[in-house]
């Protein structure tokens, strides 16, 4: 017969109930929005289809540049293990996004976004899906939009936290040879311990330049320096000219020769 506790003995506290104010639902920062104002949102999140998406898009172009290009990645200790970051580099081809974001993670696609120019890649509706649930990329209006745009990014790189794939020039050259960077990338990056690695793409000019519809087999080499952090530099005009201008030194001296 099992011992029963004595009228001495203490009961055994009863566990708390659950209340209401133990759990805490909040709807997606997208909810509510139609499929293509999900696709322009900077506040888009990831969901089944376009997690499938990004896991098969990026599992290809990895295949794709390892076996077309013999992709090589020099410095890939330098990448960080966690976001938030932002890669950085040169900027001359179509290639350039998929050659940064290939050897980035697969456990990190959702949390990975290519900024990519809006006039471009989120102005015609299948464009816009394709750029949103293949590339997973995120729109960077230059012009009106700018520096609102600017400051919806930082938002979401510190707050979730993320990753950017970013080109700092604003534009791709025409000549491969690199363009100044702007002080866009500093507006984003300026008082925060976001790591900012340096990147130099060797071969994407050569293998798609700009006009060219087709690909050629020429080999691609990324070159990945240390991160660079910009905690002490000030939310201000001359701190993001000072981070332009950090940023454009570390990414040419990448480049090799």
């Amino acid at each position: 017969m099992p011992d029963t506790p004595s009228a001495s003995e203490p009961t055994p506290p009863s566990p708390p109930a659950a209340s209401a104010g133990d759990w805490a639902y909040a709807p997606a920062k997208d909810h509510g929005l139609s499929e293509l104002e999900r696709a322009r949102s900077y506040k888009r999140e990831a969901g089944l289809i376009s997690t499938i998406g990004h896991q098969c898009w990026w599992a290809g172009v990895r295949t794709y540049l390892r076996l077309y290009h013999r992709l090589q990645v020099i410095g890939a200790e330098h990448f960080p293990k966690e976001p938030p970051f932002i890669l950085v580099a040169n900027h001359s081809s179509h290639l350039d996004a998929m050659v940064l974001a290939a050897p980035l993670p697969m456990r990190l696609r959702d949390r990975i976004f290519p900024v990519a120019a809006a006039d471009v890649f989120f102005e015609n509706a299948p464009v816009t899906l394709f750029a949103s649930l293949m590339l997973n990329a995120l729109p960077m209006h230059r012009a009106n939009r700018g520096r609102h745009a600017l400051k919806e990014l930082r938002e979401r790189l510190v707050g979730e936290p993320c990753a950017f794939i970013l080109f700092p020039e604003g534009a791709r050259s025409r000549t491969g040879e690199m363009l100044p960077v702007k002080s866009g990338i500093g507006m984003i990056v300026a008082e925060s311990a976001v790591p900012v690695v340096p990147c130099w793409l060797e071969g994407c000019f050569e293998a798609m330049r700009p006009n060219q519809k087709l690909p050629r087999p020429r080999k691609i080499r990324m070159h990945i320096g240390p991160a660079e952090r910009f905690a002490g530099t000030p939310n201000t005009r001359d701190g993001w000219d000072h981070i332009a201008k950090t940023l454009e030194s570390r990414i040419r001296s990448l480049r090799p020769g």
